[in-house]
């Protein structure tokens, strides 16, 4: 029952190479290849590669605003996330992506669904499996792709579909690329165990439904030697369940079980409108200062039919410190208002039609800086023969990210990431 707590936090990708020249045509947007836009080829010359990708990531926060709690009570929660990434030829222009992983979380205020300590609420495990392919037309300039994906926990099935086209220009300096994605997600109305109908010991839960469908566009330009900027919206629609069950809400016009008002009083389930819009736009910049460092530059604005207007800035600086040892320190700068439908700890009242206590709904800031570093040797870090097949592996590059993160909410938190990388021919 793990609920995705600042989504926009957590980042495992590595940085990518430094670039010499002219950059990667269908890299220019900076987000490397995934299942999830599998338009995004490499260039012909990796054809004949299979490239894997291992993944890992350790993630722990602290904080006193617990939604399942009414916003009140211990956010602490850890997660670790290993991930293998694959990236197969299956000839010279068509390719087989997937991204399989597993999530496994203890939450300090998921324990308190129960309201008993080290109950079963308190941990979970979520595995997830997507696969893409790709296929380069004869145009050479043109990328079709399609996937699909699978997630599960305990209160959560989702499956998704992908789409996308992505279209490179003759000089290779411009690129427009579209994606749409589905998810089709089985939900399990796991309430808290007062509000149960049948007792707290009903395990009966019942179950709903939620669509989420969004649509990606990109444009993406060489705009001299030494910049390149890419522009892209994504609207996103979602219809169905879209609160979370299990988080509380106290009201302070609803006495307690002795009768008085303004304490704890009786909670409801958090309830939200099944219908919600999202309008994010984005614009990134890349700009090789000199041989030996890069200024990457974002911005994110975002707005929704909840209420809630969103900015977000942030700056990484790769500095090259030997051919090859890369450093990059990165900060960034969150802030939003708060959705409509928030109000802390007894400050609604019964007659609101919905209402959450949730701060992730909240109006907040939030600043995070971290420093990674990226290994790539000319020749690899290592090459071993394969038990299977023999064939020869490569180690490409190893990268490792540490990252802080402080909400103005007073909720903190430490990430931690690394990227094992290397190729098979």
């Amino acid at each position: 029952m793990r609920k995705l707590i600042l989504l926009a936090l957590i980042s495992t990708a590595p940085l990518a190479a430094f670039a010499q020249g002219t950059p990667t045509p269908n890299r220019l947007d900076g987000s490397g290849v995934s299942p999830a836009n599998a338009s995004q080829l490499p260039t012909p010359a990796r054809y004949g590669e299979t490239e894997v990708d291992i993944l890992g990531s350790y993630y722990q926060q602290n904080g006193d605003h617990s939604a399942v709690e009414g916003g009140i009570g211990s956010q602490h929660l850890t997660d670790t996330a290993p991930t293998i990434l694959l990236n197969v030829p299956l000839d010279s222009t068509t390719r087989l992506s997937a991204n399989v992983g597993i999530d496994y979380y203890a939450s300090a205020s998921s324990d308190k669904i129960d309201q008993v300590m080290s109950s079963p609420s308190a941990s979970d495990v979520r595995y997830h499996a997507d696969f893409g392919l790709s296929h380069l037309l004869t145009d050479k300039l043109t990328t079709l792709g399609a996937g699909a994906g699978v997630s599960k926990e305990f209160d959560y099935l989702s499956f998704n579909l992908v789409g996308s086209w992505a279209r490179t220009s003759l000089d290779g300096n411009r690129q427009l690329s579209v994606s749409g994605q589905a998810f089709f997600d089985q939900i399990k109305l796991v309430t808290p165990a007062e509000l149960r109908v049948g007792g707290t010991r009903n395990h009966n839960y019942g179950s709903d439904t939620r669509q989420s469908f969004t649509l990606s566009l990109v444009y993406a330009q060489v705009l001299s030697k030494r910049l390149q900027a890419s522009v892209s919206v994504e609207p996103v629609v979602q219809r169905g369940l879209l609160s979370t069950p299990f988080q509380r809400v106290y009201f302070r016009d609803r006495p307690d079980a002795n009768g008085q008002l303004g304490t704890l009083g009786t909670a409801l389930a958090e309830v939200l409108p099944r219908l919600r819009y999202k309008y994010p736009a984005s614009l990134r910049l890349t700009y090789y200062a000199t041989d030996l460092m890069q200024l990457r530059g974002f911005y994110r604005f975002y707005n929704d039919n909840f209420g809630i207007r969103a900015h977000t800035f942030e700056l990484e600086v790769p500095v090259k410190v030997s051919p090859f040892f890369t450093l990059y320190p990165f900060y960034r700068y969150h802030t939003q208002t708060a959705a409509d439908y928030f109000a802390p700890y007894l400050a609604h009242v019964s007659t609101e039609e919905y209402f959450t206590s949730d701060y992730d709904l909240s109006a907040f800031s939030a600043n995070k800086v971290g420093l990674g570093f990226r290994y790539a040797p000319l020749y690899g870090l290592g090459r071993f023969k394969a038990p299977f097949g023999g064939r020869i592996t490569k180690f490409k590059s190893l990268d490792l990210r540490y990252g802080y993160y402080r909400q103005s909410t007073g909720l903190t938190a430490n990430v931690v990431s690394a990227d094992l990388s290397f190729t098979m021919p």
